[in-house]
């Protein structure tokens, strides 16, 4: 692991948090750790569009309601 820190230039505890997807490293990072590994081509996978995942995710979003339609009076103009 001493290799990966040494050529992607980050410290033992960056990389430590790197395997264990801390959020707070910056992507950046990850990319370099990537590029080391020889993995770094496989970031398009991660950026690739999830049909099923956008699919989900617009079902948890809150559906808008409509106001009532108006009622109109008998007999009354509508302009």
């Amino acid at each position: 692991m001493e290799t990966v820190c040494a050529r992607a230039d980050i410290s033992r505890p960056t990389l430590y948090k790197v395997e264990n997807g801390d959020p707070s490293v910056a992507m950046g990072i990850y990319v370099q750790v990537l590029r080391v590994l020889g993995l770094v081509e496989d970031l398009g996978v991660i950026a690739k569009e999830d049909v099923l995942g956008r699919r989900l995710q617009d079902e948890a979003l809150p559906h808008r309601k409509r106001a009532p339609k108006k009622l109109q009076q008998p007999g009354g103009s509508n302009g």
